[in-house]
């Protein structure tokens, strides 16, 4: 696969993001990119040129269930009109759990597909919505070949300590260990490194991936060897709505005291808990830093208070650290948590940059700072891009 159009799918719970390149080689030029929000509660679309033009937009209005069908279905038939006699080469999607078994990029076969399929407990907020999004191409893209890209891959560099729990290893063995997620995010990262930052890209780094979804990870001459997340995506910070770390006693006292099952736990734990839970306000930190509501303050503080700590941990597991990358929705636009978290961790050497963090970097400590600071911009979608690309070149047909 040497040249043509390539479209990349990231098929979140309740959004839906796309976006086309022009490949040349391995050359990727943007074309479009845009986003299906809020799928199944206020339906809203937006594509974008690659200036950040507008090029269409909808609105279904509060209340309208689209669905992901309806969604991929939308955004086909406005890339149709916008670039008609389009043909694609291929279609890489973000998918979030890939288990034991799949640790690089594949091509997606029906035998991929239920193999995936079996994974969607592990990642019950998101794999359903991936795979729905593979089906549904594989029906109305007859021909185009899909390749499935994975967000714990990046982190299968981890070492077998690093991935265990204190279980009995027999746990261990059936695939019950810690995985690590946004490795999208966080493999884009490091290819940016050593262009940004260069003198970091061979140090120890902790990149936070701060958004809705939220986590670190230690990275160690680019490669990952620790992760904030563990078996599931729920592990490690509080993120928008979901717990992050917990004692697993509180789960059995909830099951036994409270008499909830299984369901009504996923329900709490991934739907109705971090920010959202604390603050009881809303699950956006936006909204939660402009509030004078005392719980929404909490959630912020809670935020920042496990953020540091968790950069403690890493940094330990990395035995010393030479700078933090920002990164994700709150990582680069909330500067008054990227000034918190480095108030938090200033006793590590780390100062702020007041005026640099303001104007969102991209170094944001100080001269005088014994580890610096970084604000990078993520692009999952360009990584999944690349790997399609580098998957159905090397991928006889």
């Amino acid at each position: 696969m040497n040249e043509g159009m390539v479209a990349v799918a990231n098929a979140g719970s309740s959004s839906l993001k796309f976006s086309l390149y022009r490949s040349q080689g391995e050359v990727l030029a943007p074309v479009l990119r845009g986003v299906v929000e809020e799928i199944d509660t206020a339906p809203r679309f937006v594509a974008r040129d690659p200036a950040g033009r507008v090029l269409a937009q909808r609105e279904w209005g509060s209340g309208e269930t689209l669905g992901h069908d309806a969604a991929l279905r939308h955004v086909i038939g406005v890339v149709r009109e916008l670039m008609p006699g389009i043909a694609l080469r291929g279609i890489g999607h973000r998918v979030v759990h890939g288990g034991m078994d799949f640790a690089q990029p594949v091509r997606i076969t029906p035998e991929v597909v239920s193999r995936l399929e079996a994974l969607s407990p592990l990642a019950p907020l998101h794999q359903p919505s991936n795979l729905a999004a593979v089906r549904l191409a594989f029906d109305l893209l007859p021909g185009v070949p899909q390749v499935a890209c994975f967000d714990t891959a990046f982190h299968r560099s981890n070492s077998e300590l690093a991935q265990m729990f204190a279980l009995p290893m027999s746990l261990y063995d059936a695939g019950v260990r810690r995985y690590g997620f946004h490795g999208l995010s966080y493999e884009y990262i490091a290819t940016r490194l050593p262009v940004v930052a260069p003198m970091l890209a061979q140090g120890r780094v902790i990149a936070l991936h701060l958004g809705n979804g939220a986590s670190l990870c230690a990275l160690q001459g680019g490669r990952s060897i620790a992760s904030t997340m563990g078996f599931t995506a729920l592990d490690g910070l509080p993120m928008g709505t979901r717990c992050g770390n917990i004692d697993p006693g509180v789960l059995l006292y909830l099951m036994n005291e409270r008499g909830m099952d299984a369901r009504a736990i996923e329900q709490l734990l991934y739907r109705e808990s971090g920010l959202l839970g604390v603050s009881g306000v809303s699950s956006d930190m936006r909204v939660l830093l402009a509030s004078e509501a005392p719980r929404a303050r909490l959630a912020v503080d809670l935020f920042v208070h496990r953020i540091v700590r968790e950069i403690g941990s890493l940094a330990a597991a990395l035995g010393g650290l030479d700078g933090l990358v920002f990164t994700a929705g709150i990582g680069e636009h909330a500067a008054e948590i990227r000034r918190r978290v480095g108030a938090g961790v200033a006793w590590m050497g780390l100062a702020i940059d007041e005026e640099a963090n303001a104007a969102g970097g991209p170094c944001i400590s100080t001269a005088a700072s014994h580890c610096s600071a970084w604000v990078i911009p993520t692009d999952e979608e360009l990584m999944i891009a690349r790997h399609t690309v580098g998957t159905l070149s090397n991928t006889p047909t």
